[in-house]
């Protein structure tokens, strides 16, 4: 079940990044879920070594969202995604 929850609430995540970056029509659902997913892991990870502790719900899905757009940022510069 967890796993479930993790996929779409990934997949919410990558369509918000998506929708933010400007990329939502180069991608379909399951780079949406990926991207949430991954964006989500480098944002956890990223807010950790600068020190910043997600206790709320609210301030754990805007790090995963910032976790997606920066991954999208980061796929767009190596030439994954193109800028519309």
């Amino acid at each position: 079940m967890g796993w479930i929850i993790t996929l779409i609430i990934g997949g919410i995540v990558g369509w918000l990044a998506s929708i933010l970056m400007k990329t939502n029509a180069q991608m379909g659902i399951l780079a949406n879920v990926a991207v949430g997913v991954v964006g989500s892991m480098l944002g956890f990870w990223l807010a950790g070594v600068l020190g910043i502790a997600a206790t709320g719900g609210i301030l754990r899905f805007l790090i995963a969202v910032a976790g997606a757009v920066l991954l999208i940022f980061i796929l767009r510069k190596i030439g994954v995604f193109q800028k519309r």
